[in-house]
């Protein structure tokens, strides 16, 4: 287990393998554990970093917001202060759309970009997200967490293939903080990178599933209309959640 002190908080993260640096980045409501398998698979080749956003996992919540550009500025901090001058970035859902917007403001940090089930436009997202990013709603979700535990891990089979993706997401969930919860989403309900895209002179990846129910899987289209330099796989029996639904598959691409 490993961290960084920042301005704003601790900011935990765990590293494997040897060679270039990777670094990936979680989606809502995650944290690094959901990248261990690929991790373990791009190991073999690279350094790996995988950090937990600030209100995610081990890292610290005491901020007063959680907003996409607050982790677009973490992405950068912990390069700095890990000595990481240039990388690739590969981000799941919420975490996508971050490394898209890091390689955007800070075009020099970042080599090439694979984004995994992520929203380009926030109305993309399924409902219940949506909703889940206008406080009273979040409010009553959180305060009524035990049961949306219980929901989420009634619904696993719908999001994911992996049985052990409930005692995955529970974990994560109990580590979640009520404004973390709120401000995220509902920073990631307001994006919309497709007027930025064309500022991309990198190559940029776009993974999604064909069964996702968290993020509109077609996406791809306005990320391959908008990137110059693209490329789009799809993953016709995975869901959101590609890199534990085909983990070695994703890797390979």
């Amino acid at each position: 287990m490993s961290s960084i002190t920042t301005d704003q908080g601790i900011v935990h993260y765990e590293v494997y393998g040897r060679g270039r640096p990777v670094i990936l980045l979680h989606g809502w409501l995650g944290s690094w554990g959901l990248w261990q398998e690929t991790m373990a698979y791009l190991g073999q080749y690279y350094r790996t970093y995988a950090m937990d956003f600030w209100g995610f996992g081990e890292s610290g919540k005491k901020r007063e917001t959680y907003a996409v550009h607050d982790f677009v500025s973490l992405v950068d901090q912990f390069m700095d202060q890990l000595g990481i001058i240039k990388a690739p970035l590969v981000g799941h859902s919420m975490g996508g759309t971050v490394s898209l917007s890091v390689a955007i403001k800070y075009p020099g940090r970042v080599s090439k970009v694979a984004v995994v089930g992520s929203p380009i436009v926030g109305s993309s997202l399924a409902l219940p997200l949506k909703l889940a990013g206008y406080r009273p709603i979040a409010f009553m979700l959180f305060n009524m967490m035990g049961l949306f535990r219980i929901a989420m891990k009634a619904a696993w089979p719908f999001i994911c293939s992996q049985p052990e993706f409930p005692e995955m997401m529970d974990r994560d969930l109990s580590r979640t903080t009520v404004q973390s919860f709120l401000l995220s989403i509902a920073s990631l309900r307001r994006t919309d990178l497709r007027p930025m895209l064309d500022n991309l002179k990198i190559p940029v990846m776009g993974m999604y599933g064909d069964k996702d129910i968290i993020v509109n899987p077609m996406q791809w289209k306005p990320l391959a209309e908008g990137v110059q330099i693209n490329r789009t796989e799809r993953f016709p029996k995975a869901g959101h959640f590609i890199m534990l639904d085909e983990s070695e598959l994703l890797c390979k691409n």
